[in-house]
């Protein structure tokens, strides 16, 4: 069923695991994630970047898809259908198209500005009981078209913006989009008990999942983070099976063409990783 995504991390964090948030890009990906989600029994929160929901024909395509596939395939474990990285005027399009939950990132902006404009959704989603996700601190790396350096967000700064009510913060701690580079620091835990413990308690959102070594996940959830974000390996391991298929030669077998079998490679990948991650955050059998 579609929910927002206040309640999963609440009880995530008071259980010390976290939610994964996997990225969806056209039919096939957000099947596998339901799907998985649902064989784990495990809360799950569907991510869509505002460059994927164009690729996706739009946000009430989108929301449309989603709660059909719910639907059609049974679906009982809580979804939450999110916006990643909003701006403003993406953040209204993705409540008036019936998504559950949302993200705005203003942590481009003066953070008088990123205040401003996050007080002001807080207000019209909570009105519609959409739960809304702020950022502080940039995420290093790229996502459609922003570029972060990875600076490590500001305790005291945090605190301005949970205190607007909003229901999970997303702050910088070095993570990044994409692949690690090899001269990665790796995460400051120092940075994010300063976070932790300027925000009282609330949930907390570590963006850029991938290559993040399993110590370092676990020992982030301890000190608060309640969901992780996965995109990049979800991509990597669809693409490193779709590879495979084609360079075998199995495309020109029979109608190894047939998209539903082209992609079926793929389609298994990403639901392998999904479980992978769900094992790892600890949310198997939570739902």
């Amino acid at each position: 069923m579609l929910v927002n995504a206040t309640e999963m991390l609440k009880k995530a964090k008071a259980e010390g695991y976290a939610v994964g948030q996997f990225n969806i890009n056209n039919l096939e990906w957000t099947k596998a994630v339901l799907l998985t989600a649902e064989e784990c029994k495990s809360p799950v929160i569907l991510g869509v970047s505002e460059g994927a929901g164009k690729y996706m024909a739009g946000y009430t395509t989108v929301a449309a898809m989603v709660k059909a596939m719910i639907n059609e395939l049974n679906i009982t474990v809580p979804v939450a259908l999110h916006l990643d990285h909003g701006s403003y005027e993406g953040a209204k399009k993705c409540i008036d198209a019936g998504f559950s939950s949302i993200m705005f990132d203003g942590s481009h902006y003066p953070i008088e500005e990123n205040v401003a404009k996050t007080k002001e959704l807080v207000e019209l989603a909570h009105s519609l009981g959409i739960s809304v996700e702020a950022e502080v601190g940039s995420i290093g790396g790229e996502e459609d078209g922003v570029i972060g350096k990875g600076e490590v967000a500001d305790a005291n700064e945090c605190k301005m913006i949970a205190d607007l009510g909003i229901d999970f913060l997303a702050a910088g701690i070095g993570n990044i989009h994409g692949k690690y580079p090899a001269n990665w620091q790796g995460l400051d835990f120092e940075a994010l008990e300063a976070i932790k413990n300027a925000t009282e308690g609330m949930p907390l959102v570590l963006h850029g999942g991938t290559g993040i070594p399993a110590d370092m996940i676990q020992k982030a959830i301890s000190l608060g983070v309640a969901k992780i974000n996965v995109n990049t390996e979800c991509q990597l391991s669809f693409a490193a099976a779709t590879r495979e298929y084609i360079e075998a030669g199995k495309d020109q077998q029979g109608k190894g063409y047939d998209p539903r079998k082209l992609l079926l490679p793929g389609f298994e990948a990403i639901k392998a990783t999904v479980k992978e991650k769900m094992e790892l955050f600890g949310s198997v059998g939570k739902a």
